[in-house]
């Protein structure tokens, strides 16, 4: 009796097991041929340094990968599971999910030409001509040694891919590590949340959104949901029901690796908390205000357009890709792509209070918005970017706000010292302090 009750045991496990495999291939393909396609085509990395780093963990690295050269799509399986991704040019990588590569390609996506066209020929930030000198009140021995400490490959500052300081406007110090350099493109991970934040301030100025109304999506209007804005979304407290956790089957890895259209995904989940009482961190509430930045536009051209007129050219982004989702809307929770530079224009952007070269680009108030805390964040966050009114970062000032992505992505910005700091690399949880490299960066300057 014993062994039959242990055999139903066993075969019970293994069924349960092999239905599980099963809910999690499309993740597990859906992962590595994405970040693998998106590597190889817009960063200009090497598939086998990809598979040795960013894809070289758990069940991602058993994937089998195939890179099409010519026709630029990467097939990903693992045991009966397969994913595939397309390269979409100026607009980055897409999983083939829900809709056909055709009709992904033959959307009206706008190539706009990046400006300025001779970055080479003008002087920073709109150009790549830095100055010969730095500001008054660098300490440039110490500020070189905490560069050192950041791009150091030991715990607890192990995977930084570059680095870069931007002191007083101008770039004091900028490191990279052996393969890579001033033109690679280095993904946002959930930086690009901050992005869509600008985008629709932008869209606001043009008084084309408004975010304190209630979003009127048809399928909400019987019951609470109704009730749901665009603030609600950005400052993380839509009350919609959600699970952010990466290491395992989970909303955000669904929507990232298995839906066709990511906005439409989240958009249907329940409300678990009435709208404004909650924050809950939420890649898919980002996701659904990009499906809504989307319906602002009259034609799809001009919303394909709109990142590169609007936000990208006017600070001299010209390396910055913004990736789309198969159904063709931009995935403002996860994928840009841009270089060091241009991260940290972007960050100076903030930094001058929405102004740029003279220009007030973003609204008035706008960035005062953004650093407002958003209710029940306890100061962690503000709308679509990270705040250090709660002191996680001790040694760095209060008003410091940031973009901050998976793997240890950041752009910190200190306006109380006049300061930007950008980090990228892969780095998994506690392999980067932070803290301590802002610290040393601080005590190098006056």
């Amino acid at each position: 009796m014993k062994k039959r009750i242990l055999l139903v045991v066993l075969i019970a496990a293994l069924l349960g097991g092999g239905y599980y495999l099963n809910l999690l291939m499309p993740i597990i393909t859906g992962y590595a041929a994405k970040n693998l396609a998106s590597g190889v085509f817009v960063a200009g990395r090497s598939q086998e340094a990809m598979e040795q780093e960013d894809l070289n963990f758990s069940f991602i690295a058993l994937t089998n990968n195939t890179v099409d050269w010519e026709k630029k799509e990467v097939v990903s399986r693992f045991l009966w599971g397969k994913s595939e991704a397309i390269f979409l040019d100026d607009f980055g990588c897409s999983l083939v999910k829900d809709y056909t590569p055709e009709t992904i390609r033959n959307y009206p996506f706008q190539a706009v030409e990046p400006e300025p066209s001779n970055p080479d020929e003008l002087d920073w930030p709109m150009g790549s001509r830095l100055a010969d000198t730095i500001p008054e009140g660098v300490n440039l021995p110490k500020l070189n040694q905490a560069v050192a400490m950041a791009m150091s490959d030991s715990i607890p500052y192990k995977g930084t891919f570059a680095l870069m300081v931007v002191y007083k406007g101008q770039p004091v110090a900028e490191a990279y590590r052996d393969d890579f350099n001033a033109d690679s493109r280095f993904l946002s991970w959930s930086m690009a949340k901050s992005f869509t934040n600008t985008l629709i301030g932008l869209r606001v100025k043009e008084g084309k959104i408004v975010i304190n109304e209630p979003l009127g999506i048809q399928e909400w209007q019987q019951d609470e949901r109704k009730n749901i804005t665009l603030n609600h979304l950005m400052q993380m407290n839509s009350g919609l029901e959600w699970n952010e956790g990466y290491g395992n089957l989970s909303d955000v890895t669904v929507m990232l690796h298995k839906e066709g259209d990511m906005g439409l995904y989240t958009q249907q989940k329940e409300l678990a908390y009435p709208a404004g009482t909650h924050w809950l961190y939420s890649s898919g509430s980002t996701n659904v205000v990009c499906r809504e930045l989307r319906k602002s536009f009259a034609d799809e051209e001009a919303y394909f357009a709109f990142p590169r007129k609007a936000l990208f050219n006017p600070i001299g982004m010209t390396s910055a890709i913004f990736e789309v989702d198969a159904s063709g809307t931009f995935v403002g929770s996860s994928y840009l792509y841009a270089t060091m530079r241009d991260y940290a224009r972007y960050g100076l952007l903030y930094l001058n209070d929405g102004r740029w070269m003279g220009e007030q680009l973003l609204p008035e108030g706008w960035v005062d918005y953004t650093r407002q805390e958003a209710q029940g964040s306890d100061g962690r966050y503000g709308s679509c970017f990270w705040l250090n009114l709660s002191g996680d970062f001790p040694d760095a000032p209060k008003d410091m706000y940031l973009c901050k992505g998976h793997d240890g992505q950041f752009i910190c910005i200190i306006p109380s010292r006049d300061l930007v700091v950008v980090r990228t690399g892969y780095s998994k949880k506690g392999e980067f302090d932070l803290n301590a490299v802002l610290k040393a960066i601080l005590e190098s300057l006056e």
